[in-house]
C-alpha cells in the first residue's frame, strides 16, 4: 500500500499507510501553538500525531503515554479539549463508530520535545455497535493497553449521572488483573450539585470498588487542574521507572 509521511523527526519521516494520510487531514494534523488558556498551572502544546488501527500503526514507545477509555457517549473528546484548552479531538456523529486509537503529541511550552502522548481510545459498550468494530478490542486495543511499555496511566471516563455499568466494571477488573495503572474520573459533574454529586461519586467508588475517584466537568472545568496533576504525576514515574 502507498504510504505518506505524516510528521517528521529530524531527517526521520514517520510513514504511514495512505488511508491514514486522510484520516490526519480530517483530523486537522497541525500544531495547536497557543498554550492551554483554560489551565491555571500547565501550558502545553498538543498536536494530532496519528491514528492507529493496528499494532503496527502504534508510534515509537518513546514518551509516557495516558490512555482515555470509557463508553461511548462518556465525554471523551469533551475531556481531552477541555484538558488541551483545543477541539483537537473529534466526535463521531455515530456514537460507538470510532474506530482507531487517536495519538496526540503534547509538550510543555517553551520545551522543545513532547512530554508525552495522549491515547484516545475507541468507545465500548454501545448497543448499535458492529461485530467487527468490538472485535477490534481483541485485535489491537487490548495489545496496546495490556503490551504498550510507556503505558503510564489509563484514564477510565464514567457518566456520574448514570449508574454503574457492566462493561465499565469488566474494564476495571481487567486492568486491575494486568495490574495497570488507572484512575476512574466521573464525567459531566456540573450535571449534579453539593451533596447529590458527593453522594453519586461515593456510590461509584464503592461500586467498583476502587480507592479513589476524581470528578470532571468540560464544561465547567471543574476537576481539570486535579486531572492534570495526576496525569504529570504518572507521567514522572513512568519516566523515572525507565531511568
Amino acid at each position: 500500500m502507498p504510504t505518506k509521511p505524516l510528521l517528521t523527526r529530524g531527517a526521520h519521516p514517520i510513514r504511514v499507510p495512505e488511508s491514514l494520510e486522510l484520516n490526519r487531514q480530517l483530523c486537522g494534523a497541525v500544531a495547536t501553538s497557543l498554550p492551554n488558556p483554560q489551565t491555571k498551572g500547565v501550558k502545553v502544546v498538543s498536536r494530532f500525531l496519528l491514528a492507529a488501527s493496528a499494532e503496527a500503526h502504534f508510534p515509537a514507545a518513546s514518551v509516557p503515554e495516558v490512555a482515555f477509555l470509557g463508553r461511548s457517549n462518556v465525554g471523551k473528546s469533551s475531556v481531552i479539549n477541555s484538558l488541551l484548552g483545543t477541539k483537537i479531538a473529534k466526535t463521531s456523529s455515530t456514537p460507538g463508530r470510532t474506530r482507531t486509537i487517536n495519538f496526540y503529541e503534547i509538550r510543555w511550552a517553551g520545551k522543545p520535545r513532547p512530554a508525552l502522548f495522549f491515547a484516545d481510545l475507541p468507545g465500548y459498550g454501545y448497543a448499535r455497535l458492529p461485530r467487527e468494530l468490538a472485535e477490534g478490542w481483541a485485535g489491537f486495543i487490548e495489545p496496546y493497553l495490556e503490551h504498550r511499555p510507556t503505558l503510564g496511566l489509563c484514564v477510565v471516563l464514567v457518566d456520574c449521572n448514570v449508574p454503574p455499568q457492566a462493561s465499565d466494571k469488566q474494564l476495571v477488573k481487567w486492568l486491575e488483573a494486568k495490574q495497570r495503572n488507572f484512575l476512574l474520573v466521573a464525567t459531566k459533574a456540573d450535571r449534579l450539585s453539593g451533596n447529590t454529586l458527593r453522594a453519586a461519586l461515593a456510590g461509584l467508588q464503592q461500586d467498583f470498588g476502587v480507592d479513589r475517584i476524581a470528578s470532571f466537568s468540560a464544561r465547567t472545568g471543574e476537576g481539570r487542574d486535579k486531572l492534570w496533576s495526576e496525569i504529570r504525576s504518572a507521567c514522572r514515574q513512568e519516566t523515572q521507572q525507565e531511568t
